[in-house]
């Protein structure tokens, strides 16, 4: 399928126009990230709550109060708590919560189009491998600065590409299966930009382009199927996407939470705190994330997997 393929096996085209544009309008690098969280980052946020919010999960909820109620609720005042009394180790949690959720995902994308369990077993060792390596360089690029070296910086770059790329070939040589390579691939690259932008902002959002994409495709996959409206992707009713419901959630959660973000360039304390609640919003969409799509529970399987295993 052309679309799981472009948007979610291999969503390369996001980090490709995110890179000629870094590097090729340098003056627009303010534009870049703020189009790139407004139209990619916090649209895929609000995309939990278009499935999160739906008749078919209350009773689950219900039935799991302690995890999607009072959970919720002692994940807010962390937040919260965290944000404004150990500001600098809560912003290490969000980076270190980032890269995890990112991960989960990735790993969950391989199992979705593989069901051979040793090559599944070998995609998820290298995407954690390479994600646990990149989330250290981070550390010590950004926050504490103890790879500040350009020789090293470029030797990491150069060694950790090379390593990426053999295990691949080593993918295709031991599996033989040339289609599920995109798929590790696009796991394990998602933080590269980590090593080489001199930006840490870059450093979420140049590969994470990727994550963004998938996310979005398939919880609409989810949403229209929950509708009954999956025919929304035939090339026929394509463009129909962009008068749905879903659309407009994310659209308009995407334009509010990316102004929001902005009051962190303020220089009033009661207006640069307005930066948390996005920060909350997302925070919440890592803690939720990891229930909604645990598909070891039969509740997760038959409102949700299920349509992402329709053809579209």
């Amino acid at each position: 399928n052309k679309i799981d393929f472009a948007l979610i096996k291999f969503p390369i085209i996001f980090p490709l126009i995110y890179l000629f544009i870094l590097y090729g309008f340098q003056n627009a690098e303010s534009y870049l990230i703020f189009f790139t969280i407004m139209l990619l980052a916090e649209p895929h946020f609000g995309a939990t709550w278009t499935i999160f919010f739906d008749k078919c999960n209350y009773p689950h909820f219900n039935q799991k109060k302690n995890i999607f109620i009072i959970g919720s609720l002692l994940f807010f005042l962390f937040c919260l708590v965290g944000f404004f009394t150990f500001k600098n180790l809560f912003l290490l949690i969000f980076y270190g919560y980032n890269i995890y959720h990112v991960t989960r995902q990735s790993t969950g994308i391989c199992k979705l189009y593989n069901s051979d369990k040793k090559e599944i077993n070998f995609q998820l060792n290298m995407i954690y491998i390479f994600n646990i390596i990149f989330f250290f360089v981070g550390l010590f690029r950004f926050y504490f600065p103890i790879i500040n070296s350009e020789e090293l910086i470029i030797l990491i770059t150069v060694v950790l590409g090379l390593s990426m790329l053999g295990l691949c070939i080593y993918q295709f040589l031991k599996y033989r299966s040339f289609d599920k390579i995109f798929t590790t691939l696009t796991g394990m690259i998602i933080f590269y930009p980590i090593c080489f932008v001199e930006n840490p902002v870059h450093a979420i959002l140049f590969g994470v382009t990727m994550h963004y994409s998938q996310y979005i495709v398939i919880t609409a996959k989810v949403y229209f199927g929950r509708n009954k409206n999956i025919g929304f992707f035939s090339k026929k009713n394509f463009f129909k996407i962009f008068k749905s419901k879903f659309f407009f959630i994310i659209l308009f959660y995407g334009i509010l939470m990316s102004v929001l973000s902005l009051s962190g360039k303020f220089n009033y304390a009661y207006l640069e705190n307005l930066i948390l609640i996005p920060i909350i919003g997302q925070m919440l969409h890592f803690y939720l994330d990891g229930f909604m799509w645990r598909f070891s529970e039969s509740h997760n399987r038959d409102v949700t997997l299920k349509y992402l295993k329709e053809e579209i």
